[in-house]
């Protein structure tokens, strides 16, 4: 027992760096504009390019780790993250940092797709709830971290020192995989050789992805534009990212919290929905110049309400034989439409000449995820006919 937890602590750290590394440029983006030359709209630029590779590489990354090892694949991702994140810091030049994002990011969609299995590896028919509740929340957890030390190493520093402080927290997760993580004696039983999802099924796994996706790119309005908006109203680059933190802090409370509520009351579209709405209202709230700390702990406490609700629609529609593959569909729309989502609220914000329209935006896009989870409903219950197949080993 204990060493299943030892190794969920050894995967939090893992995917902790991923969200400390793609929270590196929006915590310190007026830092990084002056740096590099860049706009509002570069900025977003930057912070979308790290989702990128995900549109090619959700589908097949658990093929990949399958033909090279979990351990292996993680492995090799982690060493992308750092490599990328040592060309961004080699140089100002626009193209070295584009090409240092898109290295790190490739790195950080294996980890994404590979370690979610690991978790359910350990945990399956044990605890498997919890360790997937304590999994999730270390995006939020690392994206805080970063929020809270990263503006004061660079105004300290300059942002170069920024570059060695995700390195570092890279080297830790290399080190934590490489000496401690082991895969577990007895793993689940495989899937069958050939496996589907209907072509209902699909359209559904479409619908709910983009829920996660809409979801997650009005998060990240909070966490990368932000600061930036209390900046633009006279608070220093350390106490806007410290502030913003506490969304996340107190996220990683809420997004059990919320996940509770939906098992025990069997309504987690009540839930999803509410979240939602609700967050968006305090999105708009918090651009119009609203009471800054108190819409932040409301904020903290609303927007992850609808994380377990929103995870747990694919489980709606897949059963073991198709999960693989399922999850590959949910994540190719996810991270398609976060490269996407930063871009636009960038330039909104360039166009806007203000951050707070990036927020206006994200709650724009949260308050489509009630309407997108109805197509869901609706969906889901059309006749299934086998349309996308996969192989996989038994």
């Amino acid at each position: 027992m204990r060493r299943r937890w030892t190794i969920l602590a050894v995967l939090f750290v893992a995917r902790a760096a991923m969200a400390f590394q793609f929270q590196s440029v929006g915590a310190v983006a007026p830092l990084i504009s002056d740096s590099v030359g860049a706009s509002l709209a570069d900025i977003g630029i930057l912070i979308g390019l790290y989702l990128a590779p995900g549109v090619a590489l959700a589908l097949p990354g658990a093929t990949i780790g399958q033909r090279y090892g979990d351990k292996a694949t993680v492995l090799a991702g982690l060493l992308m993250m750092l490599a990328g994140e040592m060309l961004m810091a080699a140089s100002p030049f626009w193209s070295l940092q584009v090409g240092g994002r898109l290295i790190s990011g490739t790195g950080g969609v294996l980890l994404n797709v590979l370690m979610t299995k690991m978790v359910a590896d350990w945990f399956a028919g044990r605890e498997i709830a919890t360790a997937m509740a304590i999994y999730i929340n270390s995006w939020p957890a690392g994206i805080a971290i970063a929020l809270m030390l990263l503006p004061a190493i660079a105004t300290t520093f300059g942002v170069t020192a920024v570059a060695i402080a995700v390195s570092v927290l890279v080297i830790v997760g290399i080190g934590l995989m490489t000496f401690i993580y082991r895969t577990p004696e007895v793993l689940p039983a495989g899937g069958v050789e050939r496996s589907g999802i209907s072509r209902a099924t699909t359209y559904a796994l479409i619908a709910a992805g983009l829920i996660w996706c809409l979801y997650n790119v009005g998060f990240a309005m909070v966490f990368s534009f932000g600061p930036s908006m209390l900046v633009e109203r006279g608070w220093s680059n350390s106490a806007a990212g410290s502030t913003i933190s506490v969304v996340l802090w107190l996220a990683t409370l809420s997004v059990p919290l919320g996940g509770f509520l939906t098992d025990r009351t069997k309504r987690g579209g009540v839930v999803l929905a509410t979240g939602c709405v609700g967050f968006a209202f305090l999105m708009l709230l918090l651009s119009r110049s609203g009471p800054v700390f108190a819409l932040i702990i409301a904020m903290g406490i609303a927007g992850g309400l609808p994380g377990g609700a929103i995870m747990s629609l694919p489980t709606r529609v897949l059963n073991q034989k198709t999960r693989s593959i399922g999850m590959g569909v949910f994540y190719t729309v996810y991270y398609a439409g976060m490269l996407a989502g930063p871009t636009i609220g960038g330039k909104l914000a360039t166009w806007a000449g203000t951050s707070a329209a990036a927020l206006d935006f994200g709650a724009a896009v949260l308050l489509l995820c009630p309407l997108l989870l109805w197509s869901f409903h609706r969906i889901s219950r059309l006749p299934q006919t086998m349309v996308v197949t996969s192989r996989q080993g038994g």
